[in-house]
């Protein structure tokens, strides 16, 4: 198969340890992408923690393009500008925070390039160093929250967080897309968005077919995009449960395995 289009997800996936494109990674990119293959970077992580990792790999010369908020947003990197957008509505954003006060767990959610939460805690403390982006911590998150949002978060241990997405999912599994991330993060995203439903999107959008695009994950959340890729692809350091369920396990996020997949797919070697 002549692969068009690289999706990958980025922690503890196309990022190491110590949240870093390798030079051994970043080097195979750069080669797959004068190659002519698109490579698209696609998380959980809000926009405006994708953009210096866009830089990175120079999303822009190639025009290529960010995946964030699991799927909620595609941005073209040459022009900036959002080619689709899906929020949840301020409503759902109260709906949520209700559900957590009862269930005992953190929430927050995003408003004007800053992280919005009620509570402080270790999980919240995790995201602010992932995203590197600004965190309010409001008196009132309903009063605060006076608008839409793409996502927001539910955190808590994550033995405890796996019983609560079962209740959520029980709830309102048909209201809204729900997947946990890392161990401590449960998403909440408009339903229908997810992952597999933006690298669908921007396949068509591309004119590539979808059997030419792959697809690389370690989690739950990267399960829809997983299974609708022509090659579904885990790294090694991935979930037991996400790598019984692909076509290929590559090397570790510590051990080069985006280099590894791009030789042996786009390469041939």
């Amino acid at each position: 198969m002549d692969y068009k289009m690289i999706v990958t997800d980025l922690d503890d996936t196309l990022l190491t340890s110590d949240k870093k494109i390798s030079p051994q990674d970043l080097e195979a990119i750069k080669k797959a992408q004068e190659k002519g293959v698109k490579f698209v970077l696609c998380s959980g992580r809000p926009t405006f923690a994708m953009r210096g990792l866009a830089k990175e790999i120079e999303a822009e010369k190639y025009e290529s393009y960010i995946l964030s908020f699991n799927g909620s947003i595609i941005t073209d990197c040459k022009t900036n500008e959002n080619i689709f957008e899906a929020s949840l509505e301020k409503e759902d954003l109260h709906l949520m925070y209700d559900f957590a006060k009862k269930h005992n767990t953190h929430i927050l959610t995003y408003i004007n390039d800053e992280i919005i939460s009620e509570t402080g805690s270790e999980y919240i403390d995790v995201e602010v160093d992932l995203t590197k982006m600004p965190h309010r911590v409001v008196k009132s998150f309903k009063e605060y929250v006076n608008c839409g949002a793409v996502k927001c978060m539910l955190l808590a241990e994550p033995t405890y967080l796996k019983e609560v997405e079962k209740e959520l999912k029980k709830e309102y599994g048909d209201k809204y897309s729900i997947a946990i991330s890392k161990p401590f993060f449960l998403e909440v995203t408009k339903l229908g968005i997810d992952k597999g439903v933006a690298i669908k999107k921007l396949a068509e959008n591309l004119k590539i077919s979808i059997d030419e695009v792959i697809a690389v994950g370690d989690s739950f959340n990267d399960l829809p995009m997983l299974k609708v890729a022509g090659l579904s692809v885990a790294v090694d350091n991935a979930n037991e449960e996400i790598k019984k369920q692909v076509d290929f396990i590559t090397k570790s996020n510590n051990d080069g395995g985006m280099a590894h997949l791009i030789e042996k797919f786009i390469f041939n070697k």
